[in-house]
Order: C-alpha cells, then sequence, then structure tokens
C-alpha cells in the first residue's frame, strides 16, 4: 500500500510538482478535500491518519518516497483521510492534472501509483471506513440492495443495523429520522432516504 519512490523516480516528478515545506503538526491534506493532489516526501514524515467520531487513528507515517493519494483522486471525489506533518517536512505536491498526466505518460510510474491507490481503497473497504453510513436492516431487501450497490462501487462505508446496533437510535435521533424511513445513507452530515436517493432501477456500475 505504501511504496517507496527512488531518488531516480523523485527527481523524475520534480517538474511536475511544486515543492512546499510543512511545520510539526501542520495538517496538509483534511478529509473531504477536494483541491489537493499528492504529496510526495522529501524529508521529514507525514502522519496518514483515520478519522472517525472516536478521534483519530494513525494508518502508517510517511518517510522519504512515499506519498500520499488514492483513487478518490482519479474520480474527482474527497480524501478520504487525513494527513498531517510529524516533524518539519519538505514535500512535493503535484495537482490532479499533473498526476493523470504522469500516470497516462510513465508506464512504471503510473503502475506504481495506481497499484498503491487501488490497495489503500482496498483496505479502507475491508475496514468499513469511509465518508458514509448506511443505517438499515438485514430484514429489509432495500437495505441488502444498497449494502451490494456500495459494495459493488467500491465505496467506503460503515453499516449500523437498527436490530443489532444499539447505538443506531442516537444516531436516527440526532438526525430526526424515524424508524420507518430506513435504509437511509448519511453522508458526511447529509441524510438522504436511500432508496430515493439509488433508484432500484440504476445499473451497479454507475
Amino acid at each position: 500500500m505504501f511504496p517507496k519512490l527512488d531518488d531516480t523516480q523523485v527527481a523524475g516528478l520534480a517538474g511536475f510538482g511544486q515543492q512546499r515545506d510543512a511545520q510539526p503538526h501542520e495538517v496538509i491534506l483534511e478529509r473531504g478535500d477536494l483541491h489537493h493532489g499528492i504529496f510526495v516526501v522529501l524529508r521529514g514524515r507525514i502522519e496518514v491518519l483515520r478519522v472517525s467520531a472516536e478521534g483519530e487513528t494513525v494508518l502508517h507515517t510517511l518517510d522519504r518516497g512515499e506519498f500520499t493519494g488514492d483513487v478518490n483522486l482519479l474520480s474527482g471525489r474527497g480524501t478520504l483521510i487525513r494527513a498531517r506533518a510529524l516533524e518539519a517536512s519538505a514535500l512535493l505536491e503535484i495537482d490532479r492534472a499533473n498526476l493523470r498526466h504522469i500516470m497516462q505518460t510513465d508506464s512504471a510510474l503510473g503502475e506504481i501509483f495506481l497499484k498503491a491507490f487501488v490497495l489503500r481503497r482496498v483496505f479502507l473497504i475491508s475496514s468499513s471506513f469511509g465518508d458514509a453510513v448506511l443505517i438499515g436492516s438485514n430484514h429489509s431487501s432495500d437495505t441488502l440492495r444498497l449494502r451490494e450497490f456500495l459494495a459493488r462501487n467500491g465505496q467506503p462505508h460503515s453499516y449500523l443495523d437498527v436490530e443489532v446496533d444499539p447505538d443506531v437510535q442516537t444516531v436516527l435521533d440526532q438526525f430526526e429520522i424515524p424508524i420507518a424511513d430506513i435504509p437511509v445513507l448519511i453522508c458526511r452530515g447529509t441524510v438522504a432516504c436511500a432508496i430515493q436517493a439509488i433508484p432500484k432501477w440504476l445499473p451497479a456500475s454507475d
């Protein structure tokens, strides 16, 4: 998931990005960010953090030659993690347009980036981590259909079962959702009736 680029590869990327400094504890990438590309570590260390209601969890510490990013960069979606400088660091920032150009014109680097991005997404899915929470019931055909849709489209999400999880009612009360309205999908504070949001005729590949 976290390959290390060698000095030659890093030098070859220099013309596609801008070097910047990061101070200790500076957040360089926030969850949901739609603007940044990737950061390649030139000097120092960067923490990759999972953010949840319980707080932060360090997923990995990036050293020289390692880089941030996942497949959301290629699809135009917001990042799913937070990245923060552990110490004074020097970074090479490559925006999304230049990243796509690199992946299209340099097969070796493109394979490294794509493989890392995909493996990171698989890890997030397996950890049930993402920017969406589905609330439903395993006895509901609509809930099962939604879970299958999210899985097939590679969307990391957490699932709360109203009949199993004792904390679900607290979530429903917070968003003023009656039990009769499940399944519902909560995306970073936005609530949607899941069945209205994803019609039954929508192909799983869309």
